[in-house]
């Protein structure tokens, strides 16, 4: 399977329960482990996701534009680690 198919499996799979769990995610898609975490890194990478321990959250639009904009731009005053908005240390 393509990463990209991989990809999209696991996404809808997160987005159908509002707490899925790593665990979860194998065994519904049927995937080995290690590509299910590839796949959870990539999509966390891009903004898509957020994991917390072994609980995996498909993030709202207003979240990934947001997370987005702070990833990316340097010259804003907050950041947000965790959840926590705080402000960006120099």
């Amino acid at each position: 399977m393509k990463d990209e198919d991989a990809d999209w499996l696991i996404y809808h799979l997160a987005a159908s329960s509002p707490s899925m769990t790593t665990d979860g995610l194998i065994s519904e898609s049927g995937l080995d482990p290690s590509a299910v975490e590839k796949s959870l890194e990539r999509l966390e990478q891009n903004l898509l996701i957020e994991r917390k321990s072994e609980t995996v959250r498909v993030l709202s639009v207003g979240e990934m534009i947001l997370f987005c904009q702070i990833k990316n731009s340097q010259n804003l005053p907050y950041t947000i680690e965790n959840g926590v908005i705080r402000e960006r240390k120099e």
